[in-house]
Parts: C-alpha cells; sequence; structure tokens
C-alpha cells in the first residue's frame, strides 16, 4: 500500500495540510508566553483540541485495537480511563487551576509546598514528559517502518522532524486548532472501521453468537487488578502532566477551561468502543494476526484507497501531536521553573523558547538512537511512575486542602517520591510497578505529616 499512488497522495496530502495548519497560528512577536499559553484567550473546543491532540494517540486507537484482538471489552479502559480523568480534572481541578493564573504545575504547587520544590518537581516532571517523548517517537517511528518498509533509524528520523514541525508552529493556539482537526480525522476513521467492523460481524446478535460473553464483553477479562491499574494510570497521568493541565492555564476564563475538560470526558470513550469493534472483528476473520497490526490491517483491506491514506495520516499525526504537546509542555515547565532568568527581559524571548522547545525533541531523539531496540511500555511505566510520583499528591492536596500547612511533607514528598521510582527503574524491582512504589510513598508522607498534626 505504501506504493499506492492514490494512497501516497491523501497520506503526505493530509500530513502537508496539518503541518501548515500548525503553522497557521499567529503569535505575537517576543512573547514566549503567547506560545506556550495562547495568550490565555483558548475557547472551550481549543481547550478540548489542545487537550486530546496530545491525550488521544497511538495507544487510543492502534493499542485499543490491539488489546481487543486478545481480550475484548478490556481493551476500552484506556479511553474509558481518559474520559474520567478528564472528567475529574473539569470538575474538580480546571476551576482553581484557572484561577491561579500561573503557567506549570510546579508554580502552582510552590505556593503551598515552598519554593524549595519547585525546581525539583520541576526536573522529576519534565523528565518524566521527556521520557514519553522518546516513546511516542519509537511509536511513530514504528508507523512509518511498517507502512513504508523503512529501517527504523530512518523512520524514528523523519518522525522527529515532522514533531519538531509540530511544536514550533504556533504553540498553544495551534494546539488547539490542529487536535480539533485529528480529533475529525480520527473519529472519521474510527466511525468508518468501526461501524463497518460492526456490519459485517452481524449487528449485535452477530457478536453475541460469535463471542462468549467471558471474557470477550466484560471490562475485567483481564482481571480485575489490571482494570482497576489501567483506571489509576490514567488518571494519574492526566493530572500529573503538565501538557494536559497547560491547556487548561490557557483557557480564556474558568467556565471554559472547565468545558473544554468535560468535552474531552464526553467524546474519547466512544473511540475506544469503536477501535474494540475492529479488534473483535479481526480476531474472528484473521485469529492468526499479530495482534498490533489489527487496526492498520482492517484499514488496508477493508477501508477504500484514500480514505486508507487520509486514516494513516490522521494515525501517525496522533502519534506526532502527543510527542509534540509534551516537548511543549517540558519546554514551558523549563522555561518557567528552572531557567526563568534566560527568557526575563529578553527581546529574543520566542526565538530562545523555541529552540529550546526543538533542542528538546532532538535530544530525545539522541537518546532513541542509543535505544532504537527498546521496548515502548517500558519507556511509558517509567515515565508515568515518575510524574505521579512528582506531582499528583501534591497537587491534590494543595487544590484539596489549600489551608493546611504541608510544605515540609510536600518537599519531602517531590525529593523523595521519584527518587525511589528511578531506583526502582534502574535495579527493576519486579515486585511493585514504579506508579504504584512512587504513589505509596508520597502518600504515606503526606498522611504521616497531617497526623502527626494532630496529636
Amino acid at each position: 500500500m505504501g506504493n499506492n499512488l492514490l494512497f501516497l497522495l491523501t497520506f503526505c496530502g493530509t500530513l502537508f495540510t496539518i503541518v501548515l495548519l500548525a503553522w497557521g497560528g499567529k503569535t505575537k512577536a517576543h512573547d514566549s508566553s503567547d506560545f506556550s499559553l495562547g495568550g490565555r484567550r483558548a475557547g472551550s473546543w481549543d481547550v478540548y483540541g489542545a487537550i486530546t491532540g496530545t491525550l488521544v494517540g497511538g495507544a487510543s486507537t492502534i493499542g485499543t485495537s490491539q488489546l481487543a484482538f486478545i481480550w475484548g471489552l478490556s481493551a476500552w479502559w484506556f479511553t474509558l480511563g481518559a474520559g474520567l480523568a478528564c472528567l475529574f480534572l473539569g470538575v474538580f481541578l480546571a476551576v482553581p487551576l484557572r484561577q491561579s493564573q500561573v503557567e506549570t504545575i510546579p508554580q502552582y504547587i510552590s505556593r503551598y509546598h515552598g519554593e524549595r520544590a519547585r525546581v525539583v518537581a520541576s526536573l522529576f516532571s519534565v523528565l518524566g514528559m521527556f521520557i514519553q517523548i522518546v516513546a511516542q517517537l519509537l511509536a511513530c517511528g514504528a508507523i512509518l517502518a511498517v507502512l513504508f518498509d523503512l529501517p527504523l533509524l530512518w523512520s524514528a528520523s523523519i518522525s522527529t522532524l515532522l514533531v519538531i514541525l509540530f511544536t514550533l508552529g504556533g504553540g498553544m493556539k495551534a494546539a488547539g486548532l490542529t487536535g480539533m482537526i485529528k480529533m475529525f480525522l480520527i473519529y472519521l476513521t474510527m466511525i468508518a472501521a468501526g461501524g463497518l467492523a460492526f456490519y459485517k460481524l452481524g449487528g449485535w446478535q452477530g457478536l453475541q453468537s460469535t463471542f462468549p460473553r467471558f471474557p470477550w464483553f466484560s471490562l475485567f477479562g483481564y482481571g480485575v487488578s489490571e482494570g482497576v491499574s489501567d483506571l489509576l494510570s490514567m488518571l494519574v497521568g492526566v493530572i500529573s502532566t503538565q501538557t494536559y493541565l497547560q491547556a487548561v492555564f490557557s483557557a480564556r476564563d474558568t467556565g471554559t477551561a472547565r468545558r473544554g475538560a468535560l468535552l474531552s470526558a464526553a467524546l474519547i470513550p466512544p473511540l475506544g468502543l469503536l477501535g474494540v469493534l475492529v479488534g473483535l472483528f479481526m480476531r474472528h476473520s484473521a485469529p492468526e494476526l499479530q495482534s498490533a497490526l489489527a487496526l492498520p490491517t482492517f484499514i488496508l483491506d477493508y477501508l477504500p484507497t484514500a480514505v486508507a491514506g487520509v486514516s494513516f495520516a490522521a494515525l501517525l499525526i496522533a502519534a506526532v501531536g502527543t510527542a509534540s504537546g509534551l516537548a511543549l509542555g517540558v519546554a514551558t515547565t523549563l522555561k518557567v521553573d528552572v531557567l526563568p532568568r534566560w527568557f526575563s527581559g529578553s527581546d529574543r524571548e520566542l526565538p530562545l523558547f523555541r529552540t529550546l522547545t526543538a533542542g528538546v525533541v532532538l535530544s530525545a531523539f539522541v537518546l532513541l538512537l542509543f535505544n532504537l531496540g527498546s521496548a515502548i511500555m517500558d519507556w511509558s511505566f517509567l515515565s508515568m511512575g515518575l510524574r505521579g510520583a512528582t506531582l499528583c499528591f501534591p497537587l491534590l492536596f494543595a487544590v484539596f486542602l489549600p489551608g493546611t500547612d504541608l510544605r515540609r511533607a510536600g518537599a519531602l514528598s517531590i525529593f523523595i517520591a521519584p527518587t525511589c521510582v528511578i531506583a526502582a527503574g534502574i535495579f527493576k524491582l519486579p515486585l511493585v510497578q514504579p506508579l504504584y512504589l512512587g504513589l505509596g510513598i508520597s502518600l504515606l508522607i503526606f498522611l504521616t505529616a497531617k497526623f502527626s498534626r494532630r496529636a
């Protein structure tokens, strides 16, 4: 298919159009905050586009169909968890975070846990997001490698160039627009694929007659603990990642921030159900297929060539958009919390910020060159553990218990919990996931401090 002229034209045309749109957002000269927050003028749909542009990637589409091929409805946990996380963000966090007028999560946390914790929180959260960029570059490279039979080095290089082009466009302002367009194309792809798969399976009656109720129609088909773990990972991931909350910070007001998060909560989960249908159909029609190829194979074999070209471009942009959003989050955190003197009063503030952002992506690519054969999920687990251990409970205690003096506990948590996650990753401890280890230590520190004050 990679050699089919019509496929190539629609694939490349879609990519080119979206990159042009990414560069279409006008940013004020020399104003890096306008680049990172869009001047705090984002509407609800822009906030939605910025959140989903990063949150909805390969795991929501290709990964969901892959897991559905193996377990059925259990594959819905990723997008269902993402929707519930956005619901939590919209109901509980969007208003206080937007009211704070901050630019980064460590900046918000420092108001409650002290300035000395700010730089440490920034560095650990930056490291967590940076690791995830490496994982996304691997995912982008894998898509291109499979599609065009390229060596992984070449496909990863092309992916890195796409991420840089995407990131250095209009910043957060362009992220909202391109995120909405990307989601529109992803929805078209998944509605076409999922709807056709449902029809070919014979509708609901055909599904029931083809697959036993368990495990194929159970959310806990691969285990209760695994399902709860996936849900917890998504909740922690969303509220501990600068990129998603940066979309909230960019909203024009608190109501807009809340509506954007709630739109994301409503519109992400249906994508998972459509992916589940594709996975089930491919399990029925081609049970010998490699599970990771369920959605790509369905698109190539059953959708018209032109539609397949657009669909693959949308899937690639989904992964590129995730890496791009993470890079913008890393650069913003470094600019505001770690390197403010570089940008304060500089008449070259925006070029410096763009250079820093490009440097983040290129650094991830250099690290990738030494780990081309590594597993994407290994990077993802370490990234999630670092972000969750560093920011989750310090942020939640700051939002829900702002009047309680937990500065020392916050500082200790931010120092100790992510350090333990890194140690667990280095020594490859098999007993507990890095995320659980980091969260457990962080919560223990906060609870010990809170109850010792009562004693």
